[in-house]
C-alpha cells in the first residue's frame, strides 16, 4: 500500500497567506480557495472588493484541478478548441484557468483555485501560494 502526504492546516495557512500577498502586491481583488485531494474545501478567502461570484468560481476551479490532477486551464483549452461536449463532464464545473493542483512526490494532495481577475493572473496567484510550501 502506498502512503502519500496530506495538506495540514499549517500548510493551508501558508499557501493562503502567500496567495493573498501576491494578490495584494498586484492590487487584485480575488477569492482564494484551497481544497484537499478530493476537492473538499479547506479554505475560502474573499479579499475586499472581490466580485461576489468569485466565491463560487474559485472553489469550482480548485475542485476541478484536484479531481483532474491538472491545471483547470487544460479543460478550458479543450473546450476552446471545439470539444464543447466536455462541458457535460459530470462533477466538474470550474473549467477555467485559475485552478492549480498541489503536487508532492507525484501525488496530487490538493489544489488552489483563484477567481476575480484575468484567468492567467488567477493562476499566477495560485502558483505563488503553492510555492510557499516549496512545491
Amino acid at each position: 500500500m502506498k502512503t502519500k502526504p496530506v495538506l495540514e492546516l499549517a500548510d493551508v495557512k501558508l499557501v493562503a497567506a502567500a496567495a493573498e500577498a501576491e494578490a495584494l502586491k498586484n492590487h487584485w481583488a480575488v477569492t482564494i480557495a484551497i481544497v484537499d485531494d478530493g476537492g473538499h474545501l479547506l479554505w475560502l478567502q474573499r479579499l475586499d472588493g472581490a466580485p461576489a461570484v468569485s466565491a463560487h468560481i474559485a472553489p469550482a476551479k480548485a475542485h476541478t484541478a484536484a479531481l483532474g490532477r491538472r491545471e483547470s486551464k487544460i479543460y478550458e483549452d479543450v473546450i476552446n478548441q471545439g470539444r464543447t461536449s466536455f462541458l457535460s463532464a459530470p462533477g466538474i464545473a470550474g473549467m477555467l484557468e485559475g485552478g492549480v493542483p498541489i503536487v508532492k512526490d507525484g501525488q496530487c494532495i490538493g489544489a488552489v483555485g483563484v477567481s476575480g481577475v484575468k484567468s492567467n493572473e488567477d493562476a499566477q496567484i495560485a502558483k505563488a501560494g503553492i510555492a510557499a510550501i516549496g512545491l
